[in-house]
């Protein structure tokens, strides 16, 4: 769309008027030169008068000068006065008849306007004036003008034909003239002659361009528009003002003679500069008249379309907000599994409708939207639909939000009614339960216990279930599955039940008995063990069980005389546990969700809003996904998914594992926020004091920093655990059990690959990637010893007595060995860095599990034993631990191994049963000198266990044979060896192990003799072993 409107064209008639062909500036020279001027006098029919004085060199003059010079003083005068034609009054005085001759030549060739009649001064030297009578009357006719020209022989006749008034004082007149004085008004003229039509031009030129401007769809382009458009006409109006100065300024110049002489009389030329120079003023003045009422009208129009983009670009943001509303209260259609839950609900829908300010920002808008339709904005048809739609679309949302209010209150209310009939019927229990039985047994405890039941049963009417068709009339818009109001009627029939058979009970031994009765406890062995008695248990918990073996072995003595308490009624007693943890796990889990949206909203989306930029420091900006890390990941995957389907688990606790088991993949983000932690925590500590942090947990009202919810995702996975721990104790025998078994071993493994990797991203100094060593298998500090040997001789590289210290890292392809470095700082800041020292590559190292006699040791060495390493682990369980992973890794690179060696010799292979306890995985030296050739061949191939695996490194010159038997416990030769002996004084190959032993062997690899004592094998010989010599030689 365009503006349309335009300038009013007759303001700008000066635009048409046709300046002259010649300008005083375009001939200052000629002008100067003064051979011909206006005098500003008129003749008496007023015919302007041109003068030529006297002027020697008259005949010198180039023609184009005398041209130009006259046809400029011809076209000075006004039309009317050049219409009645010019009078010439040429002075040759001093001058000789040539001169006049040619004078009156020149102009009768080339004078380009009207003339009415020629005066001519003729010389008045006797000589000269004698000649210019007789040569003018012989030659008259030569000048071939259309006037008379009249020959004077002096100025009194000259003022017979023009008044003396009209003429300057060089020709007897009275009139002043100054030359310099005329050209600079002409120039001064004409300059703001032009200058006047330039402005014009441009106002034109601008108001065309506005009135073609489009109006833009945006609201910062309309706002650049405005600002542009605005910027120009600002530099029209400062050409204006110009131009107006400089107008006024010429004008007190044409006044100046007036200011000087009130009764100076300004001559016709005078009169007409002054008239041109107001003319022009007024024309000026018009145009911008003309201009500013157009620049309104277009102002108008460009803020109005500013607000309209406004209006537009708000309505689109409060109506995504609005649908953004609406959905998030449709979603809110649940009724809610307890009070708790549904007050949260409620919390959070009146959390919504306090975010949702954007309801009144609705009605804000809407209002001004009337102000614009008020203002005869010319967009009303635009506006008013959309100023309709967002209070129709406001009054809905409120009344739905109303509604929900309304449903969830009555939900709350049937739900408060469920759950004080529930707590009164668990109270009951409790209270049975509760009633020890050796003081039952005699008559006073008998009445006491008698009394506390009939109290309770009186307080019944205030907490029980009475009328169950009014609950359904009163509650039926509420009433959903969600409501357990049969099974709540149930359980409050069946708790009655009891207590009046504990009531018949009690009676009976209230009464006067007629021989003393033995008060006799329940027999230890009657009691059914039950994980609710392990430590840690809730008081309530332990009163249940307790209190209820007595009341069940109660109940049955009354019908069969037997001890044994009722396998049903203790399952419902753990069934009460274990809604008690999964509502904690509920709630808990609520909170949770509620803290993150509350961090993201309140911190996260305040660091992206620009009224709080000045308050960020420079440390924090563009920092957003440091300090968060992925909690965005994390609210999304549990607001969601995972609440809504723990939910789902309400009525069926003990099956609660298979939700976990089932979201354990997406339970994995935490390993990534958990690494950027340490990140996140640095950036908190150097903005912690800043303005912006102080600004939100203002607005938040939270008495703890952002810091303590940064940590809640930490705390919230290893919550899951000790939840799933207590779920476990209290569904032994459920259908659930294995479910929650293999969870709980889930998130302890998240947590281990967690903890795991926060070590990892630790280490320094490793040049590789560390994802090319496969999957971190374990991590773990020890004290290392090591040992070096070449060839047959030992070597002391590093004889220590005392150990080294080492962070070792166990990765599916190699051993990492670092060195721990602690950290000065505060919490994460304070964890400790890993300086990396060495690694061993798991297809060339060897274990022996037992070492120096000390069951926390073990060996790990490789290249035929040169590099032995005994590692010594804090206990003996985590010496297992690793030991048992090692023996993992190279079981598998083995049977890797194998699989591709059987490939080539699967029918020379077969398999041979080890025959030590201890285990030595070792890509041994061999020297097979001592093998027979005739007995190679007596015995079938054969192949070794997994678990008496040989492994060979790639480069190794010497191969190595599977054994069938392995050497025995190193610690057999080594008994009592402690941490501060030094391990450098004995080969390690006779700490190791025993020689081998004689037998068939299968040789897993080619050997080709280096010397002519040796023996050349294939791989998949079978050898005879005769023995082993003492330099370790077969």
């Amino acid at each position: 769309m365009k503006s349309r409107d335009t300038l009013t064209e007759g303001h700008y008639e000066i635009m048409q008027q046709e300046s002259s062909p010649l300008c005083a500036a375009d001939i200052s020279p000629d002008l100067r030169k003064q051979f011909a001027f206006l005098s500003g006098g008129r003749g008496q029919n007023g015919s302007p008068i041109i003068i030529f004085p006297e002027y020697p060199t008259f005949g010198e003059l180039e023609e184009q000068e005398f041209l130009n010079v006259l046809t400029y003083l011809t076209s000075v005068p006004s039309l009317s006065s050049t219409g009645v034609g010019f009078i010439l009054v040429i002075d040759r005085r001093q001058d000789r008849w040539a001169s006049v001759k040619g004078t009156l030549l020149r102009i009768a060739g080339s004078f380009p306007g009207n003339l009415q009649l020629v005066l001519v001064l003729r010389p008045t030297a006797l000589f000269q004036r004698t000649i210019s009578d007789i040569f003018f009357k012989l030659n008259k006719d030569e000048f071939k003008m259309k006037v008379p020209v009249i020959m004077l022989s002096s100025v009194t006749e000259l003022h017979s034909y023009i008044d003396r008034t009209q003429l300057t004082q060089e020709l007897g007149g009275t009139q002043e003239y100054c030359h310099e004085k005329w050209i600079s008004h002409r120039t001064a003229i004409e300059g703001f002659a032009l200058m006047v039509k330039k402005t014009a031009q441009t106002l034109q030129s601008f108001g065309t361009e506005l009135a073609e401007t489009e109006l833009p769809n945006d609201v910062e382009a309309t706002s650049n528009l405005l600002t542009v458009h605005t910027d120009k006409k600002d530099k029209m109006k400062e050409d204006l003002r110009i131009a107006l100065c400089q107008g006024s300024r010429l004008l007190e110049s044409i006044n100046e003679p007036l200011v000087k002489d009130p009764d100076y009389t300004m001559n016709q030329d005078e009169l007409e500069n002054l008239a041109t120079v107001q003319r022009l003023l007024g024309q000026l003045d018009e145009t911008e008249m003309a201009f500013d009422d157009f620049w309104d009208k277009h102002q108008t129009k460009l803020e109005q379309c500013l607000q309209l983009r406004h209006f537009e670009q708000n309505f689109r943001e409060v109506r995504a907000h609005l649908d953004m509303v609406y959905d998030r209260l449709s979603g809110f259609s649940e009724v809610g599994v307890s009070p708790a839950h549904v007050e949260h609900i409620l919390k959070e829908l009146t959390n919504h409708e306090e975010r949702a300010c954007v309801l009144d920002r609705a009605l804000t808008l809407a209002c001004d939207a009337d102000q614009l339709i008020e203002a005869s904005h010319y967009a009303v048809d635009s506006i008013l639909p959309k100023c309709s739609e967002l209070r129709a679309v406001c009054e809905e949302i409120s009344s739905i939000l109303k509604a929900k209010k309304a449903y969830l209150l009555k939900a709350m209310e049937l739900h408060q009614c469920l759950e004080k009939a529930t707590k009164w019927c668990d109270d009951g229990i409790y209270l049975l339960a509760s009633q020890p039985v050796d003081k039952c047994q005699s008559q006073d405890g008998a009445e006491s216990a008698l009394q506390e039941i009939e109290r309770f049963l009186e307080t019944a009417n205030q907490h029980k279930l009475t009328d169950l068709s009014g609950i359904w009339r009163d509650y039926e818009s509420v009433l959903t599955q969600d409501f357990r109001v049969d099974k709540v009627f149930q359980k409050q029939l069946s708790m009655q039940e009891m207590f009046e058979k504990r009531r018949v009970s009690l009676k009976k031994l209230a009464a006067k008995q007629t021989r003393p009765v033995q008060p006799v406890a329940p027999r230890p062995e009657a009691i059914i063990k039950s994980p609710i008695s392990s430590p840690g248990i809730s008081s309530l918990g332990s009163a249940l069980l307790n209190g209820c073996l007595y009341l069940q072995g109660e109940m049955h003595l009354q019908n069969d005389g037997s001890r044994h308490p009722s396998v049903s009624d203790e399952e419902e007693n753990f069934a009460v546990l274990r809604r008690h943890v999964m509502n904690e796990l509920l709630e808990t889990e609520r909170a949770y969700v509620e803290e993150l949206l509350c961090v993201l909203e309140g911190y996260g989306a305040e660091m992206d809003n620009p009224a709080m930029a000045h308050l960020i420091p420079n440390t924090l900006l563009h920092k957003k996904d440091i300090l968060f890390g992925n909690m965005p990941e994390i609210y999304q995957f549990h607001k969601k998914t995972f609440l809504r389907e723990l939910e789902a688990y309400t009525d069926y606790p003990e099956l609660v594992g298979r939700c976990f088991l089932e979201r354990m993949t997406d339970l994995q983000i935490y390993e990534k926020y958990c690494q950027n932690k340490p990140r996140s925590e640095s950036l908190w500590r150097q903005c912690s004091d800043c303005a912006f942090f102080q600004e939100c947990q203002k607005k938040l009202e939270h008495k703890l920093g952002l810091d303590s919810y940064l940590l809640k995702p930490v705390q919230r996975i290893t919550k899951y655990q000790l939840l799933l721990k207590e779920l476990l104790k209290y569904s032994k025998g459920c259908e659930g059990e294995d479910d929650l078994q293999e969870a709980l071993s889930s998130i302890l493994g998240i947590l281990k690959a967690v903890n795991d990797s926060m070590h990892l991203i630790a280490i320094t100094g490793y040049e590789g990637n560390l994802s090319d060593l496969g999957r971190l298998m374990m991590q773990g500090s020890f004290s290392v010893w090591t040992e070096h040997k070449k060839g047959h001789a030992k070597v002391k590289d590093l004889a220590r007595f005392k150990p080294m210290q080492r962070h070792l890292f166990l990765h599916e392809k190699a051993l990492l060995f670092c060195k721990k470095r602690e950290e000065n700082g505060e919490g994460y800041e304070k964890a400790p860095s890993y300086s990396f020292k060495h690694s061993l590559s798991m297809s060339a190292v060897g274990i022996t599990e037992n070492a120096k006699g000390d069951n926390k040791k073990f060996e790990i060495w490789c290249n035929s034993r040169e590099e032995v390493y005994i590692v010594q682990a804090p206990t003996p369980e985590i010496k297992t631990a690793w030991v048992n992973e090692i023996r993992k890794v190279l079981t598998g690179q083995l049977k890797a191994y194998r699989e591709a060696r059987q490939q080539k010799s699967s029918d020379q292979i077969s398999q041979l049963t080890p025959t030590s306890t201890s285990l030595t995985l070792s890509p041994f030296k061999t020297n097979p000198k001592t093998l027979k050739k005739g007995e190679e061949k007596k015995t079938e191939p054969t192949v070794a266990d997994p678990s008496t695996a040989v492994l060979l490194k790639n480069n190794d010159k010497v191969k190595g044979f599977s054994k069938a038997s392995l050497s025995v416990d190193a610690s057999e030769e080594n008994d009592g060896y402690s941490s501060a002996e030094d391990p450098m004084n004995s080969d390690p190959e006779d700490e190791g192990g025993k020689k081998l032993s004689p037998g068939r062997y299968v040789v897993v690899a080619d050997h080709d003799k280096n010397v002519p004592q040796e023996l050349t094998v294939k791989s998949g010989d079978s050898v005879q072993l005769v023995r082993e010599g003492d330099d370790g030689r077969w």
